[in-house]
């Protein structure tokens, strides 16, 4: 299987994770898959190159609004009921909805792997990989705010 994939399921598991990669995603715009990939290869002592993360960044830049950011609107405009339309059938659809989600995720959680897997390695912490990372970004995320991940990681 996967290292990051197998290690993202167990970090995102931890008191703390979500709502920090939520809190980054939704008030921040931030990419969570993107921001747990840096994370992941600094503490798998594969701390990214700037090249490295520019690959990331692109492609995550290029795949979350294409891909998953529709999908995970689909899956919250299904959350609440809907006049109409029955509570389980609903549900239902929003957990077909939320799998297709967090397979496009998996799919660019893949990829970045690919990408850190033949890059040079280098020693950051947790917490530097992940202003390198949202350096990157646009617009970056507070220090503060990764700082909440990055003590939970």
């Amino acid at each position: 299987m996967s290292q990051f994939w197998d290690w993202a399921l167990n970090a995102y598991a931890r008191p703390g994770v979500a709502q920090a990669c939520l809190d980054l995603q939704d008030d921040h715009g931030q990419c969570t898959p993107y921001l747990l990939w840096a994370a992941w290869a600094a503490q798998s002592g594969r701390g990214l190159d700037e090249a490295t993360l520019v690959k990331g960044a692109d492609l995550a830049r290029r795949w979350e609004p294409t891909f998953i950011t529709p999908v995970r609107a689909v899956r919250r405009a299904l959350k609440p009921a809907f006049d109409g339309v029955a509570d389980d059938l609903r549900e239902v659809l929003r957990e077909q909805v939320k799998a297709v989600e967090l397979a496009a995720e998996k799919t660019l959680m893949l990829s970045l792997e690919a990408l850190a897997l033949g890059a040079p390695s280098g020693s950051v912490t947790v917490q530097q990989a992940l202003e390198q990372a949202t350096a990157l970004w646009t617009p970056s995320a507070p220090k503060n705010s990764l700082m909440g991940l990055s003590q939970h990681l």
